[in-house]
């Protein structure tokens, strides 16, 4: 679902931060659509078996694939020189969501595009009765509504926001101007 998104950045650098097992990682860099792709990960344990799924797939040790250890409120990458960048399923898991969307829109250059995945604190069909439940039982993790996220995405400076929410799952994708 991802790729269609982030058509405008084929042939560019992708990075898939919050990579973990490198899933979408390694189904990027086996496309061959983009130029290269980076797996990050703050985890060094979630890099390593992202390093042991690339071993035991001889195509995927073929392509322009790189892990990096580093945390995505502070990317160590150039400002404006990367092309997409993808977090799957991993919003939820940043301390701090609008840090990490604000790093994410210094590295994007003009035209890059953000996709995200994530689970929702609630959606518009969860009864009232239940969303401060649901609020107090999810306390580990920063589990946002769908208009936060598009709150925080064009706070940090991003445009033509999409979303698609399937129960409490969204995908959704912004642009850096």
């Amino acid at each position: 679902m991802a790729q269609k998104y982030f058509k405008p950045a084929e042939g560019g650098l992708l990075v898939d931060v919050s990579c973990g097992s490198g899933l979408f990682s390694r189904r990027f860099a086996k496309s061959g659509t983009y130029s290269g792709v980076i797996a990050l990960d703050f985890s060094e344990n979630m890099l390593r078996q992202c390093y042991d799924f690339i071993k035991s797939d001889a195509s995927v040790m073929d392509t322009n694939l790189a892990l990096v250890r580093a945390d995505v409120a502070r990317l160590p990458f150039a400002s404006g020189s990367v092309d997409a960048v993808h977090a799957g399923a991993a919003l939820h898991c940043w301390p701090s969501p609008s840090n990490a969307i604000a790093e994410i829109t210094r590295v994007l250059r003009s035209g890059g595009v953000f996709v995200g995945t994530t689970f929702l604190r609630y959606t518009p069909s969860t009864p009232r009765i239940l969303r401060p439940l649901r609020q107090v039982f999810l306390t580990n993790y920063n589990y946002l509504t769908a208009e936060e996220i598009e709150d925080v995405c064009t706070s940090c400076g991003l445009t033509n926001y999409t979303s698609e929410i399937r129960q409490s799952f969204i995908m959704f994708s912004a642009q850096k101007p």
